[in-house]
């Protein structure tokens, strides 16, 4: 593990990942929802409170509470392995055998360095080898793996990765334009600024298949 504060800002300020999985430790669920929200409620108090906030006033004296749920019950309830949409597939008994495309499937994460909001939206694509799955449920595959910590380029891979073991083919594509609050709020402050990631597997490596799909959802991007 690395000490060095100054790297370790440097890091968090290029948005570096050093782990291509979330980083979860092996005691991540050995407490309830409930604990959990109690024993945050008490860090957002001390946070509050350290800076000088009145938290008898009526306004902030919830605060804590709401952002303890926030965390576990909301914006981070995608690291619960149980809480992970059942990708259910069925045969693709009408033989289509084009490009299946989901664009514009809204993203919101948050960035994993500062713990603000990734906002924007994700193109999802495959190629059916036999199997097809529920539109619905390519949404909801996005929505579980950005409700946690996150970097956008893991965010893209796992996307890409889930769907793949779902419908048994490498023939699966993603990509992400999405803003970082902690770019254009804070740092450098950049408000038009927006990040794009991308994740080609299978025929959408091939230039022909890829340029297809990213006419689809009509983003000039050079890849």
């Amino acid at each position: 593990m690395i000490n060095n504060e100054e790297f370790l800002d440097e890091i968090g300020d290029n948005h570096f990942s050093s782990n291509a999985k979330n980083p979860l430790r092996a005691d991540a669920f050995d407490i309830t929802d409930e604990e959990k929200i109690e024993k945050i409620k008490k860090d957002v108090e001390n946070i509050l409170q350290t800076l000088g906030m009145d938290l008898t006033d009526d306004s902030i004296k919830g605060t804590p509470n709401r952002v303890a749920k926030m965390f576990v019950k909301e914006i981070f309830g995608g690291l619960n392995p149980a809480k992970q949409p059942k990708a259910s597939t069925f045969d693709n008994n009408y033989k289509y055998g084009e490009m299946l495309v989901e664009k514009n499937i809204t993203v919101y994460s948050t960035c994993e360095h500062h713990l603000l909001p990734i906002i924007g939206r994700a193109h999802v694509a495959y190629i059916s080898s036999g199997r097809v799955i529920g539109l619905s449920k390519m949404n909801r595959i996005v929505e579980y793996y950005a409700k946690r910590p996150q970097v956008q380029e893991r965010l893209t891979m796992q996307i890409v990765q889930e769907l793949q073991k779902a419908l048994g083919t490498e023939d699966v594509a993603c990509v992400i334009d999405a803003k970082h609050l902690c770019v254009n709020s804070r740092g450098i402050k950049d408000i038009e600024s927006s990040t794009v990631t991308s994740e080609f597997g299978g025929k959408f490596k091939d230039p022909q298949t890829k340029r297809e799909f990213l006419d689809y959802i009509k983003l000039n991007t050079q890849f």
